[in-house]
């Protein structure tokens, strides 16, 4: 493997390492697949790690101005997700159960749930700064060319996708095993965690201006 393939392997798993753990947008997406179905789900993911993409890239070409400015109004951009996150999660509270994934695709809708889920991403600029702190840590700081930013980026991306992917597929197939009024009943927990959440984004944010 040369010296590109060794640089989109080690990004690859810092994508998948960033996206792994559960937060909000990862019961965002589990919510989605229960209530909307699998393609609901793999938008939402895509949505995601668009919004990694760009947040690696970023860090990758060393685009400190953009980087500072994210970080400069974080406050905010932590009001406006909490907000959001507030409303995803009150009507995830009152959606039904999606029992079948063979219905006509809504097109409009996917492209909603996948714009919803670059902007909500957005709304944490503390990734970029994950992203940075494992890239130092990694010796992958600031590529010095622009194809190595480029396979960063990427590698970011393909991690990042494939995680969103495997989650959004082990869900539907659990979906199958359990009842109705199961997954009635997490989409009213999801609902409200995400609600909760968003409470504390809010208050967060609020905070960071005081």
């Amino acid at each position: 493997m040369g010296a590109t393939g060794e640089l989109f392997l080690s990004t690859f798993i810092i994508g998948l390492v960033v996206a792994a753990p559960v937060g909000a947008m990862a019961i965002l997406c589990i919510q989605r697949v229960l209530a909307h179905g699998l393609r609901a789900g793999v938008a939402t993911g895509a949505g995601i790690a668009t919004a990694d993409a760009l947040f690696a890239a970023v860090a990758a070409f060393g685009v400190t101005a953009v980087a500072d400015w994210l970080v400069t109004f974080q406050a905010g951009f932590r009001i406006i997700g909490g907000t959001a996150l507030i409303w995803f999660g009150l009507r995830a509270m009152r959606t039904k159960p999606s029992t079948s994934d063979t219905i006509e695709v809504d097109t409009a809708r996917l492209a909603k749930q996948y714009s919803t889920a670059v902007g909500l991403t957005l709304t944490n600029p503390m990734t970029i700064m994950a992203f940075a702190a494992v890239f130092a840590s990694a010796g992958l700081a600031t590529q010095a060319s622009v194809a190595g930013a480029v396979v960063v980026t990427l590698g970011v991306a393909t991690g990042s996708l494939i995680w969103w992917l495997a989650l959004s597929t082990g869900v539907w197939t659990l979906r199958h095993m359990v009842s109705d009024k199961a997954v009635i009943i997490v989409n009213r927990v999801s609902g409200g965690v995400l609600a909760a959440l968003g409470v504390v984004a809010i208050v967060a944010g609020v905070r960071a201006f005081g």
